[in-house]
């Protein structure tokens, strides 16, 4: 029997916007709660409230989906202990798993079988001083790694990181996105190809589509 909980924002079922399956079909668990304050976060509305369940429900939710490929997100996952718990519960059930976290809590304990999309904050975020250096080690060939690029001091950051940590070696993707109504994304397209830079460049799919409306 499945005891735990976690304080859970939503769960629906849209496209996914952002990393190597953008454009698949996918069943979202948002949980509720957040240690970081980014200055372009468009998700504040999950930093409170939300909603308790069980594990068991939140199971049934996703499973009432038929959907095999889900992503946990938030706020930030690993806020709640319980996530990982969750994470292991989905890995057995058979769905493919991705764990989307800033960065600032160690992964360490995240089940193997989990893909990681860890977002390294940037300057403009306001957080960069927040990234925990040792989830570096912790990523595996499948996992991702995510810049929000700002302006051009924060690519020149992030490309910086890429070349110390090797990631594009490391990891499965490195994805850079232009923050939301900050920079447009002709200029970072620009600023890759000046570089030469073997990294994919995304936009938010399901902004595209559905704006910013919650839920999508």
């Amino acid at each position: 029997m499945i005891s735990s909980s976690l304080r859970i924002t939503e769960i629906f079922h849209s496209l996914q916007g952002e990393t190597s399956t953008a454009g698949r079909p996918t069943v979202f668990v948002r949980l509720t709660g957040c240690p970081l304050r980014c200055t372009y976060c468009d998700s504040a509305y999950a930093f409170s409230g939300g909603e308790t369940l069980a594990l068991s429900q939140i199971l049934a939710e996703v499973n009432s989906y038929h959907c095999r490929y889900v992503t946990v997100t938030g706020g930030e996952p690993l806020a709640q202990p319980e996530c990982l718990s969750l994470l292991r519960e989905l890995c057995d059930h058979g769905y493919r798993v991705n764990l989307e976290t800033g960065g600032a809590l160690s992964t360490a304990k995240v089940d193997s079988r989990v893909i990681v999309t860890l977002d390294l904050k940037t300057p403009a975020s306001g957080e960069s001083h927040r990234n925990l250096e040792e989830n570096i080690g912790f990523l595996k060939p499948v996992d991702e790694v995510k810049f929000v690029i700002c302006d051009e001091q924060d690519y020149l950051w992030a490309r910086a990181r890429i070349q110390q940590y090797d990631l594009l070696e490391r990891v499965g993707e490195v994805l850079l996105s232009p923050a939301h109504e900050q920079l447009p994304a002709r200029q970072l397209a620009e600023w890759i190809l000046r570089d030469g830079l073997a990294v994919r460049m995304q936009l938010q799919l399901h902004k595209l589509i559905w704006g910013d409306l919650p839920g999508h």
